[in-house]
């Protein structure tokens, strides 16, 4: 597997953008993810969008980053939220996810950022599993879906 920045506009990162929000409304009903996202969101050094590739160039994981100060939605000077973690069906339960989240950590680390936080929702065990395992902790909820009951929040000093 090869893991290459692209932009959040790119082709192949627009492709899965897609999938992952199909996921997201089967799971939940609503449509897909209705926080606000710009392709500039992930520009360095504030953001990064990677893709993971296999063996033949095809785009399989996705997870992006974006710089996040304190702005009265609950998060704090710092933060890097992490966006789009994504894994193609047929390859999950082989450890991209958990490959992309170090990937993402570290770049954010090297950016200068000093906590990683990311909200998920209660339909998405898996998710909130690898998190966890991750070394992540509940944190206060921040961002467009704060106020829904399913969502959870996490967050790990880098």
């Amino acid at each position: 597997m090869t893991i290459r920045r692209v932009r959040f506009d790119h082709p192949d990162a627009v492709k899965l953008n897609d999938e992952v929000q199909a996921e997201y409304h089967l799971r939940y009903g609503d449509g897909g993810d209705a926080t606000a996202l710009d392709a500039t969101d992930f520009d360095p050094p504030r953001g990064a969008y990677l893709i993971a590739y296999d063996e033949h160039g095809r785009p399989v994981a996705t997870g992006g980053w974006r710089s996040q100060d304190d702005n009265g939605e609950g998060n704090e000077d710092g933060d890097a939220e992490l966006k789009r973690m994504y894994v193609i069906e047929e390859m999950r339960g082989r450890g991209l996810a958990r490959r992309m989240l170090t990937a993402l950590e570290e770049d954010a680390r090297t950016a200068g950022r000093v906590r990683m936080v990311l909200e998920t929702g209660t339909k998405q065990p898996e998710a909130i599993a690898l998190y966890l395992s991750s070394g992540y902790a509940p944190c206060r909820k921040f961002g467009y879906y704060r106020e829904y009951e399913e969502s959870r929040c996490f967050a790990k000093r880098l």
